[in-house]
């Protein structure tokens, strides 16, 4: 009977992920682009050598890009093929539920991992983002695991663990610096550990000996990068684009980690936001206190919490440190992994079915509800309209002109072969990196660098014909026509002007 459970338990669980990977699938066959997403499809088609320098002044480190650009040698510039990889490492994250969480921390807690890496509202809402966030997620999550399998093995006969900890660990540093802040603390958890544990001891073990080996391997694998990191920290930061206002900041984040709610992007009322993650947040708690006395059983859970919550608190002290606001609810992605086996673990562990499966549907649920709002948007026909009006229109030798719009650079990522122009009137002091955009790029900060182009201008502006009546108005330029266009994804605005300079 044990072995027909244990069966029927496996085969539930195979199907979850199976469920989910086509749950989390379903919106992201779409090729439409936002700001954030038009610069990774840009930036991929640089070289490595030019995705590291470009990088550097950028806000990320490069390894998702050298991904993608590993990604696009192979199936060419295929937006679609991007938004897999992203459905890709989630699946694999929730395919750990199967291969690692229930390995080593039972079934339930495995089947519950799995079930909200795909059903968590969050991840449905982010599953397709052509960004590194999904990729840091995984990574961080295989450190922690690893990390986790070596402190369960005292006698330091693990070699292939260390291997894959230092492996996870410095890939997880060099995709995004909420990553690099979760390595690091966990790194220094572990010295501190086996420090510890050589002084009572009174010799150095074999994990101590293991760990420096793996740390200064890191530390010397990442010092060519810490010179960019300290250019982005003295450069980069000073026209840092994030704001922060409490408690607004902290509810934000308390909403996003459940449901993907950004003040630019709701997918639900804040209100349902706020009520499942508190009627989950109240249970997880209620379950830790009233097990609190099972120290030795709770500590993995406890682990991974401490670690999201110093990470989140290292990243609100560098803040202040910087001067300038880099605790942001979109970058918390990159921990996820450790709050959803920190719930699941709770849950799995302690949890009561009669609530436990309610809690479940309830996610079922949200996530349902936000996975047909972005199928509704990501597919709307509107989308694809003011692209294929330029393909449609645009004549060899025509150029592009934009303005700091997201918009802009999403119609750049489309035509790179178009001589273009980036009027930079915000001074967002980031020349470098929008180089990312192609040797067709060129910056400005004044209309007046265009006054000798002897061409069509297709000028690009989101919510206004500011630039296009500048350049009628002050360069005695005929407007030639107009269009106006809102797409579904991301309620992106398209003012679309075909200017001509009088010569």
């Amino acid at each position: 009977m044990k072995k027909i459970l244990k069966n029927k338990a496996t085969l539930i669980h195979i199907i979850i992920i199976i469920l989910g990977i086509i749950f989390i699938s379903l919106s992201t066959f779409h090729s439409s682009l936002w700001y954030d997403e038009s610069y990774s499809v840009a930036i991929s088609n640089r070289s490595f050598a030019d995705i590291w320098k470009i990088g550097g002044h950028d806000v990320h480190p490069v390894l998702y890009y050298w991904i993608l650009h590993a990604i696009r040698s192979v199936f060419g510039n295929q937006i679609m093929i991007f938004r897999l990889f992203s459905v890709l490492v989630l699946a694999i994250l929730g395919i750990l539920g199967f291969t690692h969480i229930r390995k080593d921390f039972g079934p339930r807690v495995g089947l519950l991992f799995s079930f909200f890496v795909f059903f968590l509202p969050i991840t449905v809402a982010y599953a397709g983002e052509i960004r590194m966030y999904g990729l840091a997620m995984l990574l961080v999550t295989l450190m922690a695991i690893y990390a986790y399998r070596i402190y369960k093995n005292p006698n330091g006969k693990n070699i292939k663990n260390w291997i894959l900890f230092g492996v996870f660990s410095l890939a997880s540093a060099y995709t995004h610096y909420y990553a690099l802040a979760a390595a690091g603390i966990i790194n220094v958890a572990m010295f501190i550990y086996y420090i510890r544990k050589a002084v009572q001891e009174k010799k150095m073990g074999s994990n101590l000996k293991a760990f420096l080996i793996v740390a200064i391997i890191q530390i010397v694998a990442y010092i060519p990068w810490l010179i960019y990191l300290i250019l982005q920290i003295s450069q980069v930061s000073a026209g840092f684009w994030i704001e922060m206002s409490f408690p607004g900041t902290l509810i934000e984040m308390f909403t996003f980690q459940f449901t993907g709610n950004l003040e630019d992007s709701k997918y639900v009322s804040n209100w349902v936001a706020g009520v499942f993650g508190i009627i989950i947040c109240s249970y997880v708690i209620y379950l830790f206190i009233r097990n609190r006395k099972n120290k030795e059983e709770n500590r993995p859970a406890k682990y991974a919490i401490i670690i999201y919550a110093l990470t989140l608190a290292g990243v609100f002290v560098m803040s202040f440190i910087m001067h300038s606001a880099i605790l942001y609810a979109r970058y918390m992605l990159c921990i996820t992994g450790l709050f959803i086996f920190f719930i699941s673990y709770i849950i799995g562990k302690y949890g009561n079915k009669y609530i436990t499966i309610p809690i479940c549907i309830l996610s079922i649920i949200i996530a349902t509800y936000i996975n047909v709002l972005l199928i509704n948007q990501n597919y709307d026909e509107s989308n694809a309209r003011p692209i294929e009006y330029l393909k449609e229109n645009i004549q060899e030798g025509d150029i592009l002109l934009y303005g700091n719009e997201g918009s802009g650079f999403v119609v750049s990522a489309n035509f790179p072969d178009v001589k273009q122009y980036f009027w930079d009137g915000a001074y967002w002091n980031i020349d470098e990196a929008i180089s990312s955009y192609g040797p067709n790029m060129t910056i400005i900060h004044s209309l007046d660098e265009i006054e000798e182009e002897n061409a069509r201008i297709w000028v690009i502006n989101a919510s206004n014909y500011a630039i296009a009546n500048s350049l009628v108005e002050e360069m005695n330029a005929e407007l030639i026509s107009k269009e106006a266009y809102i797409t579904a994804y991301k309620e992106y605005e398209y003012t679309i002007s075909l200017i001509e300079l009088d010569r």
